[in-house]
């Protein structure tokens, strides 16, 4: 998938904010090769059936959206432990240099896709979390305001060998005086070290103005784990990668995924982790629930490498319509490349039952009550998934009120 060149976007641009940010002189050169990029990236891949495609990442006008040198955000940040390093890039590139150049595109490709590239060469916020070895840290958060019409944001965490760090990371939109289309980009990387663990969650819930663009993707050492929590509420379009390489023996990693759409919101989500070493194991939860016009795409990959012996993989993800006029496409995949595993995977659509609905009514429920009682409970499997108690009364509020 091609796209438009943005005839506003120069070097001189991103020079500029390079040198608004004194930056070294590496991550500059890094921007300007993903500048570069750009004249030949392609898209993200989308599913495509013939004569369709399930999303349409073409018809995004990046001319009128991107606004690089106006981009503004309000975002706090806070950890609970001395010993763990959260800050801006621009603060820890004096202390933390050496250690953000060896890991700033090793995790990530840069030039990934058309809007990886774009993402790099444009950033202006973003956190480097750092969890030197040994450091066991729950607490830390990351909740940001975007405040103009476009807004790239790169996140980078760093666990060294036996330490353990729970990341909570939450978008939402905050000056309401921008007026017409947003679009936001978050890239993430996460490296884990050996015995390493690594749980990050993220929160979106942008206004229906915006348009979102995300990158995460962790790779695991020997007996590391990585695991994701990803919500979606907000933004018109969500494009949403959730990635993990499990490159260690013994390593481990899940994606636990929730959303839930209203009016014409537009979905598309994917999870995806490589089996690349022996004894590793993974799994995948992702529910949603759609309303009104809404429409979700997802597609869940588990590929089993050739040396991965003795692999764990499991795939779930399950769609609940409150309206005859949503629509759901899953495609959950299964890539194995040697026998001694074992994996699963499966995809369900369906209405609330009618039987269940029609108990509680029996019970002088109201039926609009009823209802919203059954899509609290579907939610119920993957919300025991959430370990961090912050988070998931996060998620459990927005259903409520997206239910009121």
């Amino acid at each position: 998938m091609s796209t438009q060149a943005i005839e506003s976007l120069s070097e001189d641009t991103v020079r500029r904010i390079a040198d608004e940010r004194d930056e070294p002189e590496w991550l500059l050169e890094t921007r300007l090769n993903a500048l570069a990029a750009l004249e030949t990236a392609e898209l993200p891949d989308v599913i495509q059936t013939p004569g369709r495609r399930w999303t349409d990442l073409e018809a995004l006008d990046f001319e009128a959206l991107v606004d690089p040198l106006n981009q503004s955000d309000a975002t706090e940040r806070a950890a609970g432990d001395d010993e763990v390093v959260v800050l801006p890039f621009t603060e820890a590139f004096d202390e933390y240099g050496d250690v953000i150049e060896a890991n700033f595109g090793s995790v990530l490709d840069p030039e990934h896709n058309y809007l990886t590239a774009l993402s790099v060469a444009l950033f202006t916020t973003g956190t480097f979390v750092y969890v030197p070895e040994g450091v066991d840290v729950e607490d830390v958060t990351v909740r940001a305001e975007m405040n103009s019409r476009s807004l790239f944001s790169q996140t980078l965490v760093v666990a060294e060998e036996s330490s353990s760090v729970t990341i909570l990371e939450s978008i939402e939109s905050g000056d309401s005086a921008v007026d017409g289309d947003r679009y936001f980009s978050n890239l993430v990387e996460i490296a884990a070290g050996e015995n390493a663990n690594v749980q990050f969650g993220s929160l979106q819930n942008l206004d229906d103005d915006s348009y979102t663009y995300s990158l995460k993707r962790g790779v695991t050492d020997a007996y590391a784990t990585v695991d994701w929590i990803e919500s979606n509420f907000g933004s018109k379009l969500t494009r949403s990668d959730v990635e993990t390489e499990l490159n260690g023996d013994g390593s481990e990693s899940q994606i636990v995924g929730t959303f839930f759409g209203t009016d014409d919101q537009h979905f598309d989500l994917n999870a995806r982790v490589w089996h690349q070493a022996e004894h590793t194991t993974a799994d995948l939860v992702t529910r949603g629930v759609l309303d009104d016009v809404a429409r979700s795409v997802y597609e869940g990959v588990q590929d089993v490498g050739e040396d991965a012996w003795n692999t764990s993989s499991y795939q779930r993800e399950n769609t609940l319509m409150l309206s005859d006029d949503a629509e759901a496409d899953a495609s959950p995949k299964l890539i194995i490349h040697n026998h001694d595993t074992e994996a699963s995977h499966s995809a369900t659509v369906g209405q609330v039952d009618a039987e269940d609905l029609f108990y509680l009514e029996s019970r002088t429920i109201d039926s609009r009550t009823a209802r919203n009682m059954l899509v609290e409970g579907f939610f119920v499997p993957v919300l025991e998934e959430i370990a961090v108690d912050e988070f998931r009364d996060d998620v459990r509020e927005l259903v409520l009120q997206r239910l009121q």
